[in-house]
């Protein structure tokens, strides 16, 4: 059979298992199984098992449902309400007023959370019923939000780094640090989307809360010291050198079970609903990573990833066009599968492909996180915009439409990125320096 005839097979099982409801991890082996049945010559159960085993058991990804856990704790304890009440002083005088706290929030939440459903959940909670009774326009409310929740990818921790990570065989550490300025600047542009919003429509903005003096506000802030130092905690040992992502991710969960225990908010209920989360969602992502790195081997024995970067080298692409090429690739996919999986089905086949047009494996990761970021918030399969229909009743092609700005601001920020690179590469070369 031809390589086209093959990919069609193997596309065609794959939507259909996916139609029937199977697990999307199950969904990749049962492919990857029927790949190397039909198409190779080694036995199937034995490489799905050494596989498997070998994803299963990688000490990289032993960082991800530690930095699960912590955004767990953080979402069911205190620690997060907080600081909505530590932020709102310091918005009220730009345009726009407390609609920032949803940016600003994300932004802070995103350090020490690492997951965008979870930043969404947990800001949401506090953002969108307060702002909807100080009379904030709701398609506002819920754009922005559903925005820069999206930050939760791109600011380490982030979840998806790691999984690129390990799939792309790239330092973690140097990604989490090549995420922050992209991640400042994705925030800078949401907080300045709302400011020319405030100043083109000034009568749906509500009146100024009463002003404070600065002493008020910096009394106010109090509530923000503590996840202050936790992203300092985490972030400052990966800096530094003192700690690897994975110990980095200790660090953080013991670091929010200290801040919630001493607030008050850590019962024996929430240490159990915290540790059950995180156990349920981690083996729902350590089941995709095992089933895609099956389907990655027995890609490899096909030939289909070698075939594939020889078919894209032979259109000629320059670099800038195979960036769009891939950014239009992953949009579109990422309308019918989740971050994880798009990632991790792509990674073995793509790579080989992106080293040899010359694109650092860093700066390629950023790239990634941020075309997996627009995914989150576009139809059918955008996980923010399901968190925000179960939050506000809204129909999903309402928020879709709401969040569609946010959609554009993230497809400037790539081109941002790619016209000036330093702003991925920067941090890690002055990390290698060191």
């Amino acid at each position: 059979m031809s390589d086209l005839a093959i990919t069609g097979l193997l596309v065609l099982s794959l939507f259909l298992i996916l139609g029937s409801g199977v697990w999307i991890g199950l969904t990749l082996s049962g492919v990857a199984w029927i790949a190397m049945q039909l198409f190779s010559a080694r036995p199937a159960g034995d490489a799905m098992a050494v596989t498997i085993w070998g994803s299963a058991s990688s000490w990289t990804l032993t960082a991800l449902p530690l930095f699960i856990w912590m955004g767990e704790i953080l979402f069911r304890t205190r620690l997060s309400q907080d600081m909505f009440k530590g932020l709102a002083p310091w918005v009220q005088a730009l345009p726009g007023r407390l609609l920032h706290t949803n940016v600003v929030g994300c932004t802070i939440f995103a350090a020490v959370s690492g997951s965008s459903a979870a930043t969404c959940a947990t800001i949401g909670k506090m953002t969108l019923p307060e702002l909807t009774r100080r009379g904030y326009p709701e398609h506002m409310v819920v754009g922005t939000l559903a925005g820069a929740s999206t930050l939760g990818l791109l600011i380490p921790p982030s979840i998806i780094m790691i999984v690129y990570g390990v799939s792309a065989e790239v330092s973690i550490s140097q990604l989490f640090i090549a995420g922050v300025l992209p991640g400042i600047l994705l925030a800078a542009l949401f907080s300045g989307y709302i400011m020319v919003w405030a100043l083109r429509h000034p009568e749906q903005v509500p009146a100024a809360d009463v002003r404070m003096t600065f002493m008020q506000k910096l009394s106010e802030s109090r509530s923000l010291i503590p996840v202050v130092l936790l992203i300092a905690a985490v972030l400052g040992s990966i800096y530094t050198g003192f700690a690897t992502a994975t110990e980095a991710a200790a660090v953080g969960v013991v670091g929010s079970l200290v801040l919630s225990a001493v607030q008050g908010s850590m019962t024996w209920g929430t240490f159990k609903d915290s540790l059950m989360g995180a156990t349920r969602l981690y083996c729902m992502i350590a089941l995709i990573l095992a089933g895609a790195a099956f389907l990655t081997l027995a890609m490899g024995y096909i030939g289909l990833p070698r075939h594939l970067a020889e078919w894209i080298a032979s259109l000629g692409l320059n670099q800038a066009q195979l960036i769009v090429a891939l950014a239009i690739f992953y949009i579109i996919l990422g309308c019918f599968l989740d971050g994880i999986s798009m990632v991790v089905l792509t990674m073995g086949v793509l790579m080989p492909t992106v080293q040899a047009a010359g694109i650092d494996p860093i700066w390629f990761g950023i790239f990634i996180v941020l075309v997996v970021e627009m995914a989150q918030i576009t139809p059918p399969v955008g996980f923010n915009l399901f968190v925000l229909q179960g939050m506000t009743g809204r129909q999903l092609p309402w928020i879709a439409k709401v969040a569609m700005p946010m959609f554009f601001l993230m497809c400037g920020a790539v081109a941002l990125i790619y016209v000036f690179p330093g702003i991925v590469t920067w941090l890690p070369q002055q990390m290698s320096a060191r």
